[in-house]
């Protein structure tokens, strides 16, 4: 009996040390993977993750969807969270979500250019796009375009490609940013007699959405479009006949963000990856490998893009537009409704 127990008990410590064994290789596989949510851009996705995987040795699972269908999903699995990052998405939406997301600043964030670092303490900006006018140099012929103001001539009447700001986040972005420029906020009657003034000019004319503008204008349909920064420069970068304006009474640049998953399963791994967006290898890739505006001070910038010291930029007042946005949008309708 006495031999039976010993021969017993150690078929259970092998059957426990082969357990352990187990165990240590199911947490390696599982310490070797980042979930990320992420609404971004195919050529983001396909630039940024395996860059950080080959760097890391850390397996991506990637979830793409559009920005609400995350929100909804991070709060249906707020007590049992599956993502770790949420990469992608406007600092807007991460400060009125800011219980889905764990307290982190980079290391990084300190090389960010100032005025667009981690301020919240959990969203962290890494690149930034700004509102833009896109000319057709083929069409433009002797007219000017340099400004805002500019779009009021009466020989671009029917010539303008614009969204529409209620469907439309850049057209949205182009209204807000009007009004700042043109009324110095959003509530100025000279802002609001501007804009009514452009959709006269607009003659009616709407485009289905924010792509379509920037490729009307690429196409030759329009003279110019209201758009933003990222799709305009990859048209100069392939070398399409349009040029980029930045409106001189200044353009509102807004960061896009990324964020750690309030208690991330594979936490180190998430703080990784913030870090890695930050850092210069890939911001050197959004500025130069990519069409997007890089936020660290010492990032590369493709040739086919302007400096930011060379754009005239003003503020938004993001928490003003947060809160008044569908307010901004009525007066829109009701002005162009009654106009067209």
């Amino acid at each position: 009996m006495k031999r039976f127990s010993m021969l017993l008990l150690a078929c259970m410590l092998v059957v426990g040390a082969l357990s352990g064994c187990g165990n240590s290789e199911s947490d390696a596989a599982s310490s070797n993977k980042l979930v990320i949510y992420s609404p971004n851009s195919e050529e983001i996705i396909k630039t940024i993750i395996p860059m950080f995987e080959k760097k890391t040795g850390i397996t991506v699972e990637l979830v793409t969807a559009g920005t609400g269908e995350i929100i909804k999903r991070l709060q249906s699995e707020k007590n049992n969270p599956y993502a770790d990052v949420m990469f992608g998405g406007s600092m807007a939406g991460y400060r009125e979500n800011a219980d889905l997301y764990e307290p982190y600043v980079s290391p990084e964030d300190q090389y960010l250019l100032e005025g667009h670092r981690n301020t919240t303490g959990f969203a962290t900006p890494y690149i930034s796009d700004g509102s833009v006018l896109l000319v057709n140099k083929n069409l433009i012929g002797d007219i000017k375009i340099e400004s805002y103001e500019d779009l009021l001539n009466p020989q671009l009447k029917g010539k303008i490609a614009s969204a529409d700001p209620a469907s439309s986040s850049s057209a949205f972005a182009q209204l807000t940013n009007m009004l700042k420029a043109m009324g110095g906020d959003y509530e100025s009657q000279e802002g609001w007699d501007y804009v009514a003034k452009l959709i006269m000019n607009l003659d009616g004319k709407v485009a289905s959405g924010s792509g379509a503008v920037h490729k009307s204008v690429a196409d030759g349909e329009y003279v110019v479009g209201l758009t933003y920064e990222d799709p305009s420069s990859t048209y100069v970068r392939n070398g399409a006949p349009v040029e980029v304006v930045y409106p001189k009474e200044g353009a509102v640049f807004l960061d896009a963000a990324s964020a750690i998953i309030k208690d991330a399963p594979h936490m180190d791994n998430a703080k990784k990856f913030i870090d890695f967006i930050l850092s210069k290898e890939a911001q050197d890739a959004f500025g130069t490998e990519l069409t997007n505006r890089p936020l660290r001070i010492d990032a590369q910038l493709g040739d086919y893009m302007t400096p930011l010291a060379d754009i005239h930029m003003i503020d938004e007042d993001t928490d003003y537009v947060s809160e008044h946005k569908s307010e901004i949008i009525e007066q829109y309708i009701n002005l162009f409704t009654s106009i067209r």
